[in-house]
């Protein structure tokens, strides 16, 4: 039995490296199954028998994308004494040189940047939005926490906060991952990140 569920592992994951390879070149919605099938090496029984559609591979894809340490930060802002905008910071520090590394990272998040959702990759739309809003309100409660400590500058609310350091981290990949990768992301990103936290920060009194 250990065999068998090894050997469905196996396969699983030959399925989705294949997708990725496949999706990366030619685009998700010019890419057949088919194709997806001869190129893993299966039958595309063997598809079905992993993914109900080219959709939930696609989602599969989508969620081995973690986001920047959710777990740290949410454990961090609880204790009393932490500089919860220093966790912040660093964890999507830390995010940006671990893709600037990892060649499987950027091709997925390339994947989901050039994707058309219309249609049936609808349903990935709904799920970046769903883990997108848990993901902003994990940061925006960190935010929440830094305001009451005194940390934050009392012109930002945790909401614009979090959406500025969204939308910072969104383009910081866009332009990287789309147009060349022309500029040192880990460098220029943690840069680009110690200049938005020092608008944060409430200064020293």
């Amino acid at each position: 039995m250990r065999r068998t569920k090894a050997e469905a592992e196996a396969t699983r994951k030959k399925i989705l490296d294949a997708a990725e390879r496949m999706f990366y070149e030619k685009g998700v919605s010019d890419t057949t199954l088919e194709e997806v099938a001869s190129e893993a090496g299966v039958t595309r029984g063997a598809i079905y028998w992993h993914f109900s559609n080219k959709t939930d591979l696609f989602l599969a894809l989508y969620e081995a994308v973690p986001l920047p340490h959710e777990d740290m930060i949410a454990r961090e802002i609880e204790s009393e004494d932490f500089d919860t905008l220093s966790v912040v910071e660093e964890a999507t520090g830390e995010w940006l040189e671990a893709l600037a590394k990892d060649g499987q990272r950027q091709r997925i998040l390339t994947i989901m940047l050039r994707c058309d959702y219309d249609n049936a990759m609808s349903a990935v739309l709904a799920k970046q939005r769903e883990i997108d809003q848990r993901h902003h309100a994990m940061l925006e409660l960190a935010f929440s926490q830094a305001l009451e400590r005194g940390q934050l500058e009392e012109r930002w609310t945790p909401d614009s906060a979090v959406r500025t350091l969204h939308w910072t981290m969104m383009g910081l990949c866009t332009d990287w991952l789309l147009f060349g990768r022309s500029f040192d992301l880990a460098a220029e990103g943690r840069e680009t990140l110690r200049r938005l936290f020092s608008s944060f920060r409430l200064p020293p009194a």
